[in-house]
């Protein structure tokens, strides 16, 4: 069983007796047992700070993890620096509920402490680009909103050889308490010749979540890796618009839960690439 930590290191709404900005780490397990937290000055805020940290929770006794989940972009590349000598795998992942939580809950802490400087703080927010279209080469023959029942959902290519699969434990219906009649809403993709390329390239940006975009037109975004975001496509056709529309209804009842399907053609036959998403948390 792999062991595991998300960490975020950042600075706060803090300043020390100085006037100096102050950064902080926050470290926990996947369950939130085990939290550390440490500050510094932002003029000490680097890789080797951040190494020495880690090193002595490592030394303290504290198990190693297999690896470190991180969401905020400017830790990652941080930790990446960090992490090599303690040969930890350092992951890029928006799903960091545990953190993501407590960060919230230092917010609140923040205001009552001396050195809060009143600045605006969105513990969450993240910089993120504007969606940019789906790479020309990778357009596939045609697209469709579908659905499948939760319980149909995973036994229907759980054990299908499908060369890309991401059926992530937390995310499988059971585990979220869906009912077996609940419909998990997807988007499935035929992509002809280009299905195992396309496949591959979603691979690479690791996919998080899609979303229908009512507009003029209309588009389907892909969240995706930590902040970015692509265009599938656009589309003028109201029919399509009233299936985006059911699209985003079903997700709404299935607690955000979705699937991306990626296909030669719609025989049935061969499968290119599955995943299950959800927004992050």
């Amino acid at each position: 069983m792999t062991h595991s930590w998300e960490l975020d290191f950042y600075r706060r709404p803090l300043q020390d007796e100085a006037g100096n900005p102050l950064w902080e780490l926050l470290v926990c397990d996947l369950v939130g047992d085990f939290r550390f937290v440490a500050v510094c000055p932002q003029a000490e805020a680097r890789a080797d700070w951040l190494l020495v940290q880690l090193q002595a929770l490592v030394d303290a006794g504290h198990p190693r993890p297999d690896r470190i989940h991180v969401f905020r972009p400017q830790t990652l590349n941080l930790l990446e620096t960090a992490g090599n000598p303690l040969g930890i795998s350092i992951e890029a992942t928006r799903r960091t509920p545990t953190l993501k939580r407590w960060l919230e809950e230092k917010a609140h802490e923040y205001l009552t402490l001396p050195g809060y400087t009143k600045q605006p703080y969105q513990p969450l927010a993240l910089d993120r680009p504007p969606p940019v279209p789906l790479p020309e080469a990778l357009w596939g023959d045609r697209w469709r909103f579908a659905a499948l029942p939760a319980a149909e959902l995973v036994e229907a290519f759980r054990d299908r050889l499908i060369p890309i699969l991401d059926l992530p434990e937390s995310l499988l219906p059971m585990n979220l308490g869906l009912a077996s009649t609940t419909l998990i809403p997807g988007v499935v993709m035929d992509s002809g010749r280009q299905a195992m390329r396309l496949a591959r390239w979603l691979q690479t940006v690791n996919p998080v979540s899609l979303n229908y975009i009512p507009g003029a037109p209309d588009g389907l975004i892909l969240e995706a890796g930590l902040v970015d975001r692509w265009i599938l496509t656009t589309f003028e056709d109201t029919e399509v618009a009233t299936a985006g529309h059911t699209f985003e209804h079903r997700k709404q009842l299935s607690q955000g839960l979705h699937f991306l399907l990626v296909q030669p053609d719609d025989s049935g036959m061969t499968y290119s690439g599955f995943w299950l998403l959800k927004p992050d948390a």
